[in-house]
């Protein structure tokens, strides 16, 4: 069945495509002091979905047990993760500017 095998490779090249669009996409991470003094990483910079970015954030809360929220496009963690957050963006294919 050569259409399977059309298909299967069409899957894959849409896939690989995914993979460089993330790879294209350059983060930037910063923190802000907010209420208290209480200082807040900021991760932006992203070109896709608000699912998809609520999905990464969750990844990043739970990897570094801390609390956090996506808004307006960006990640906002609580406390300074500036040392930790580039490594687990790079690891999931980002291009992470600091």
């Amino acid at each position: 069945m050569a259409n399977d095998d059309d298909l299967d490779d069409l899957l894959d090249e849409l896939d690989s495509q995914g993979d460089l669009e993330t790879s294209q996409q350059m983060l930037s991470i910063r923190t802000e002091s907010r209420r208290y003094d209480k200082p807040v990483t900021i991760v932006e910079g992203f070109d896709l979905e608000s699912d998809e970015i609520k999905s990464i954030a969750s990844d990043l809360k739970s990897s570094m047990g801390t609390g956090g929220t996506v808004d307006d496009g960006r990640i906002e963690l609580q406390g300074d993760h500036r040392d930790r957050v580039p490594d687990l963006l790079r690891e999931r294919g980002y291009d992470v500017r600091e």
